[in-house]
């Protein structure tokens, strides 16, 4: 059987996956989905209790959205702001029941090892064009499946990072973990009898920790003994909070100035610099440590720390990934935060996500490695590209646009923090020698009495978010919307 006739295999039943199988069956291929779980959006249900930043109207995908229409399906109030349950039981699970995707999706399939077929990542001879082999456990039985494409779409919510400030757990750190947990717990819901009245430690300071830390000051409220703790590395919260009344997407924003007034009111204590290092058990507690700087006391741990790739099922194929991000090479510019802080990324599809196997990429917030903040939007966009470009429609491919939002937080109001990040910033004034293509052009921009690239704060985090899509007139070197 030639490569050619074999089906697109998908990783995943996320929104971005389903949107995948969806835009690829457009092109007249047929798509496969392998997911882990046993329904759709498993990972989005981790965090199901989350609000989202972007009303109904940013969190589905155009072709979905009409295929959905077709059917009958009632589309939400645009304008409200699901929480990620409800994007998966009123979007995901209608989108999977439809003739069109439910006979191409299987549920308990999880992926663990993608190859080429009697190729080893050694092995050069016929390489190009030699179908792709998909391992998978079907309820704990191993299939392999042949494919012409490989989409991976399968998330990092399987891979936090560690609440250690070296990318490695902190000593200690693994020894206490019955009493730590990552992501974002709901800490108010079903997580309740865990955190009422005990002494809470939150380490991030993203917008996973400001979800944990706004529902940890409710349960305060009602469990008067609970004390909130909050750990970031930074030397002061200014950028921490973010954009407030300035950012595009009006709940992020609110979420940031919410937690400003509860640090105000000494709701949460704050603990700057803070890099732990190190966790002991004691009679009185846990303790974090960083250098020669002692927390107090905490019964239980937050670690609100992001998000990594895990790129163990691609083992034996081959990848080109930047060394700091993980994500493709050729992306890595665009989204690298000590590069720029932008808000906004430069268009990008296929071309910026090929890796030496063609036909394999890898999609979603997957895609942005440890980057921060994934935008849904982007990922819609991602796999519409790709789609196009596994159906030889290379002029579709490369032609993504793709507007995103803007918190009002420049890096060049914190001259007096991270100055290394400030020299590089695409929001932050004339570009040095060895900044790139973005910066520089965001340079040349300000330098003609242009707008640049616009102003935004960095997350260490990823969040899902949507944001409004339009098609400017002309873009600046991240993507958003300017006028000369």
């Amino acid at each position: 059987m030639s490569a050619n006739t074999l089906p697109v295999v998908i990783i995943g039943a996320g929104p971005v996956g389903l949107a995948a199988a969806l835009h690829v069956r457009s092109r007249g291929l047929v798509p496969i989905v392998l997911e882990a779980g046993p329904s759709v959006g498993t990972g989005m249900r981790q965090w199901g209790h989350v609000r989202m930043f972007s009303p109904w109207e940013y969190n589905i995908d155009k072709l979905a959205g009409a295929l959905l229409a077709s059917h009958g399906w009632v589309a939400p109030d645009l304008m409200r702001f699901p929480t990620g349950r409800e994007v998966v039981e009123a979007y995901l699970e209608p989108l999977a029941a439809t003739p069109e995707l439910k006979p191409q999706i299987l549920f308990d399939a999880r992926v663990i090892a993608v190859t080429k077929e009697r190729h080893d990542r050694m092995k050069n001879a016929q390489r190009v064009g030699t179908p792709f082999l998909v391992r998978y456990l079907d309820r704990g039985e191993e299939r392999e499946i042949r494919a012409r494409t490989v989409i991976d779409a399968s998330g990092t919510i399987q891979s936090p990072n560690p609440a250690g400030g070296a990318g490695i757990p902190a000593l200690g750190e693994l020894t206490a973990g019955d009493r730590i947990a990552y992501g974002i717990p709901d800490v108010y819901g079903d997580a309740r009898a865990r955190y009422a009245g005990k002494r809470v430690l939150v380490v991030g300071s993203g917008h996973s920790a400001f979800n944990v830390l706004g529902d940890l000051s409710k349960l305060r409220g009602e469990a008067p003994g609970t004390e909130i703790h909050w750990a970031v590395r930074r030397p002061s919260l200014r950028r921490v909070l973010g954009g407030g009344e300035n950012d595009q997407l009006k709940e992020r924003g609110q979420l940031g100035m919410h937690i400003a007034e509860l640090v105000a009111n000494n709701v949460i204590a704050v603990h700057t610099n803070i890099y732990v290092d190190r966790i002991d058990r004691t009679a009185h507690g846990l303790i974090a440590r960083s250098g020669e700087t002692t927390l107090p006391p905490i019964d239980e741990i937050v670690a609100s720390t992001g998000f990594r790739p895990d790129f163990s099922i691609l083992d034996e194929v081959r990848l080109n990934l930047d060394p700091g991000t993980q994500s493709a090479a050729a992306l890595a510019p665009l989204i690298d935060p000590n590069l720029h802080s932008c808000g906004t990324v430069r268009p990008h599809g296929a071309v910026e996500l090929k890796h030496p196997d063609a036909d394999l990429y890898v999609v979603g917030m997957k895609s942005y490695g440890r980057a921060p903040t994934f935008l849904l939007l982007t990922g819609y966009e991602q796999v519409r590209s790709i789609a196009a470009a596994i159906a030889g429609d290379w002029e579709s491919a490369r032609r993504v646009e793709l507007v995103l939002p803007e918190t009002g937080v420049c890096s060049t109001q914190f001259a007096d923090e991270d100055n290394t990040a400030q020299a590089t910033s695409c929001c932050g004034g004339p570009a040095p020698a060895e900044a790139n293509a973005c910066c520089v052009a965001d340079a040349d921009a300000k330098a003609a009495g242009e707008a640049g690239c616009g102003c935004a704060t960095e997350e260490p985090d990823q969040v899902i978010a949507i944001a409004p899509a339009a098609i400017p007139p002309k873009t600046s070197c991240c993507g958003s919307s300017r006028s000369a």
